[in-house]
């Protein structure tokens, strides 16, 4: 939570830069539902497992953990290595039919031919995420499908697994494991907040700087750091992870300094999936 006269300290005025954040504009009681995950119990956020396939095209993580699934459903496992990655053989072939929005794989090959599954981020993300979500056990030496993993490869069964693979990788997967940057859990322990704020801000295109402004609650770490730490980690573990569930899309164009701005905006998909029951204290307004 934040503590009275946060937002009018001298380092967060700085930050922010002239933005003022979306969840501001939240009523206390719906700020605060906000940092509890999606339950029977928590109304403010719910996420919609009733979703087709049209619905579902985007969806990069679902798509490929279907793959998986399939594959080690149709062959009894697929092999392991003994640090419980699967094996390079597995890596290989998954490289050739994994795609990932953008995602360069012959930069990948450009550095090394053989490929352990750390390396190859898209399969790495989608097999630790699946095992989390207990769709998978090892056993034996093999990632084996569990009877919910199975489950999931019916076809009406695909919203639902979404949502589940959603809610895993948002409110119980550190994803800072994947991008080793500081900051912790940063800002996914305001995951809810961030969303909406998201759902309330992205409808046009607006660079990670913005949206990390309008959307997260900077710590320290963010507000001392000697560069814009903060953009850096919101993007590697909010923005790109939804371009991957198919809920942003993403483009990038050519700024002063021959820098690239990284834009971002809602897909259909966003509302769709994601539902809120919130109360603001005053109307929304464009920023």
């Amino acid at each position: 939570m934040v503590a009275p006269g946060f937002l009018k300290t001298l380092e967060v005025r700085q930050w922010l830069n002239g933005v003022e954040p979306c969840w501001t504009l939240l009523e206390f009681d719906s700020y605060r539902a906000l940092h509890g995950e999606p339950s029977a119990g928590n109304q403010a956020i719910r996420l919609e497992p009733n979703l087709n396939q049209t619905d579902l095209t985007g969806s990069a993580v679902t798509r490929n953990a279907l793959l998986v699934l399939r594959r080690a459903a149709d062959r009894g496992g697929l092999a392991l290595t003994a640090t419980g990655n699967l094996s390079r053989a597995v890596v290989a072939e998954m490289c050739e039919i994994i795609e990932w929005p953008d995602y360069d794989k012959q930069e990948l090959f450009r550095f090394s031919k053989v490929i352990n599954e750390p390396d190859f981020l898209p399969l790495h993300f989608v097999r630790v995420l699946a095992q989390a979500t207990k769709l998978f056990r090892a056993q034996h030496g093999n990632l084996m499908p569990t009877r919910l993993g199975k489950s999931m490869l019916a076809e009406k069964r695909h919203g639902a697994l979404q949502a589940l693979l959603f809610h895993i990788a948002f409110w119980h997967l550190n994803l800072g494991y994947f991008d080793r940057n500081p900051l912790d859990s940063w800002p996914q322990n305001d995951v809810g907040v961030v969303l909406w704020s998201l759902s309330a801000s992205a409808t046009d295109w607006l660079d990670r700087e913005t949206l990390t402004r309008l959307c997260t609650i900077p710590v320290i770490g963010v507000l001392e750091s000697t560069w814009d730490l903060g953009s850096s980690v919101m993007e590697a573990r909010i923005l790109r992870p939804l371009t991957w569930f198919g809920l942003l899309e993403y483009r990038s164009e050519r700024g002063t300094g021959q820098i690239d701005r990284h834009l971002y905006r809602k897909t259909p998909l966003f509302d769709r999936f994601v539902k809120f029951n919130v109360q603001i204290e005053r109307p929304l307004t464009r920023h």
